[in-house]
């Protein structure tokens, strides 16, 4: 029964590394390969004073949406403008149908507050909360399947704040 129980224990294992190893290795392609969208962050209490430095982040694109006529999981279709910011298009459940132009990122409904559609916090550096302050938009890359990583944090410019 010993022998058994330290196989249980090496599969386990090795499928959590096998899992984890596939998470990153699909966040690198989109960091590699993703096309990179700009959304307008919406306001928001800048900084926690519990947790320390990070900023949350909530996106225009997800404010006055009736969540009680959306599915809890689906796709938010963004249309890139010509500066490279995104405008909200449509919600939808399925990936199709996406027209020229237009891209996936993926969603999950709130309860009653809009809808997650990416990451909503950005933890940056002891002492560098001012330079964050400034933020006017979130860059995500996104992939074709609406796979999304923020990338970091630009300002009104369009550059990204480093």
């Amino acid at each position: 029964m010993k022998k058994y129980k330290w196989i249980i224990i090496l599969l386990n294992l090795v499928i959590l590394l096998l899992v984890f190893n596939n998470n990153v290795v699909k966040k690198e392609a989109i960091l590699s390969d993703g096309q990179l969208v700009l959304l307008e962050l919406a306001p928001v209490d800048p900084r926690s004073l519990i947790q320390g430095d990070y900023m949350r982040l909530r996106y225009a694109i997800s404010d006055d949406i009736d969540t009680d006529s959306i599915p809890k999981r689906g796709f938010c279709v963004v249309k890139l403008l010509p500066n490279g910011t995104a405008a909200r298009v449509r919600l939808q459940e399925e990936t199709t149908p996406v027209y020229e132009n237009e891209h996936l990122i993926e969603f999950t409904s709130k309860n009653w507050w809009g809808i997650n559609i990416g990451a909503e916090s950005f933890f940056f550096q002891e002492g560098e909360a001012e330079k964050y302050e400034v933020a006017k938009y979130g860059g995500l890359k996104i992939d074709s399947d609406g796979n999304s990583v923020l990338v970091g944090l630009y300002g009104e410019d369009l550059k990204k704040i480093e």
